[in-house]
């Protein structure tokens, strides 16, 4: 298939996995759509899963599914392969699944933390952003820089 990261989609990326892979991909998924509204969408080599940001992504590979969650903690777990800081308030962790098995507690934990994260980070940057009132403004004129 010859590669086109504009028409990318979900079924491009995950049509030659093998059945055990297919499986854990659909549990994955299914997953993450339960905990509420979100954009689903594909991206280059991956599978990105956002509310205001990516809370989590999927790269398919051919023996495992790579799974890339953004938490604000670091994890110690045999399931996580590796962690590295992706931003000052959130924390990468890569794990691989390869098992429809696997894709239950605490992994299904993780991404419902990741999820509600997300949730927090956007709200938390939509208050900074918001101007603070102030009662009695001076009148531009009167103003000192």
């Amino acid at each position: 298939m010859e590669h086109d990261c504009w028409t990318t989609t979900e079924a491009a990326l995950t049509q030659d996995l093998s059945e055990d892979l297919q499986h854990a991909w659909e549990r994955l998924r299914q997953a993450a759509v339960s905990f509420g509204d979100q954009r689903i969408y594909a991206s280059h080599k991956s599978i990105m899963f956002s509310r205001q940001s990516c809370y989590f992504f999927v790269r398919p590979k051919r023996k495992f599914l790579e799974l890339c969650l953004f938490l604000g903690r670091e994890l110690k777990s045999p399931q996580v392969r590796r962690v590295d800081r992706a931003s000052k308030s959130k924390i990468v962790h890569i794990i691989q699944i390869t098992h429809r098995d696997e894709v239950e507690a605490p992994v299904t934990d993780w991404l419902r933390e990741a999820y509600e994260l997300s949730g927090a980070l956007a709200s938390k940057a939509s208050a900074k952003s918001k101007p603070a009132s102030r009662t009695n403004p001076k009148p531009k004129a009167l103003r000192r820089s």
